[in-house]
């Protein structure tokens, strides 16, 4: 059986004094000698003394917690994103509960109820693939936590965002590909429901329209993860079909087809060139080495954390929403060149 957390009241009863007078000692009030004072912080720190957390937030108004709800932690991109919110967060003095939604509605929902549950004082979303209805997301609004969207927004919901732009970056992604001679070109394409999964077909579409290329709805697949990438090169294989580039939406999709090319004999990038999204750890040990496209996913967690934060002190119900939108940077290496 597990010993009960020491207390004010512990520290109060084995001293002889008050309890009123032990946490005033702990907060260093100047009504408070010097001599109870260390004799107070020397018991607190020998019995491993440590305040209530939610009992302080529920004095304060404020749990100096922040919450983040991401589709997915073991992805190269959000792990950059968590890593900037954290490192914000941290030096602001905020500790951060991070939950993963695997994509799914359902979980976001319960994510959503949990942080509203533990009084957090901010919540950090990238909504899932599955979400398509956010009454989770107005109700922490309508709860008054503040809400900052990253990379995947809720349309509809006028809170700030921290984006890039994917339309552009999926432009210079293809126009690349161009510009290297390949004129039958096939993009992976994300969820039409998500907007990074639109905006990143309409690049693609701005650049093969610019380049006088057809406009083929057949060499748009969707196709946004490592198996289904596989699936789909072995299908346009099998009907000889072969493009002579592919743009992925990311770089998982990317290095899905590159392997699964490479399983059919096709030389990449001789036959086909490759270039991905996310820019990544896999995108620099692959073979060949896979290009892609820089997503600044610790400046994109940075950035929504400082939006958040500032909301969180200022209190204010009537601000204007931000929109901060952050370049994608190209990325070339082997694969598409």
């Amino acid at each position: 059986m597990k010993n009960a957390p020491i207390t004010i009241k512990d520290i109060a009863r084995i001293l002889g004094i008050s309890a009123s007078t032990v946490s005033r000692a702990l907060k260093d009030h100047p009504d408070i000698s010097v001599e109870t004072k260390k004799a107070v912080n020397e018991l607190a720190t020998q019995l491993k003394y440590q305040p209530n957390a939610i009992a302080l937030s529920l004095k304060q108004s404020r749990s100096n917690t922040i919450g983040v709800i991401i589709p997915e932690i073991v992805h190269h991109f959000f792990s950059s994103v968590i890593s900037g919110i954290e490192d914000v967060a941290y030096n602001a003095g905020y500790t951060v509960m991070i939950c993963q939604s695997s994509e799914k509605y359902d979980r976001e929902v319960a994510n959503a109820d949990m942080l509203a549950a533990h009084r957090v004082d901010g919540v950090l979303v990238s909504i899932a693939k599955e979400s398509t209805s956010f009454e989770h997301l107005h109700m922490l609004k309508d709860k008054g936590i503040p809400l900052v969207f990253f990379d995947r927004i809720a349309s509809g919901m006028d809170c700030d965002q921290v984006l890039i732009d994917d339309e552009e970056a999926a432009y210079k992604a293809t126009r690349h590909l161009i510009e290297n001679g390949r004129k039958r070109i096939v993009h992976f394409a994300g969820p039409e429901l998500l907007m990074i999964g639109r905006n990143r077909r309409e690049g693609y579409l701005r650049a093969i329209r610019e380049a006088g290329l057809p406009e083929d709805p057949a060499l748009i697949i969707q196709a946004d993860n490592y198996e289904k990438a596989v699936v789909a090169v072995r299908e346009l294989f099998d009907k000889g079909q072969l493009p002579d580039g592919i743009f992925a939406t990311n770089d998982l999709t990317a290095v899905g087809a590159m392997q699964g090319l490479q399983k059919l004999g096709i030389e990449i990038p001789r036959q086909i060139a490759i270039i991905g999204f996310s820019d990544g750890r896999l995108s620099g040990i692959t073979n060949p080495t896979l290009s892609s496209v820089d997503q600044h996913g610790y400046d994109m967690g940075s950035i929504a954390t400082e939006l958040l934060l500032q909301r969180i002190l200022n209190e204010d119900d009537n601000y204007t929403p931000v929109t901060r939108i952050l370049e994608g940077k190209l990325v070339v290496r082997e694969s598409s060149i």
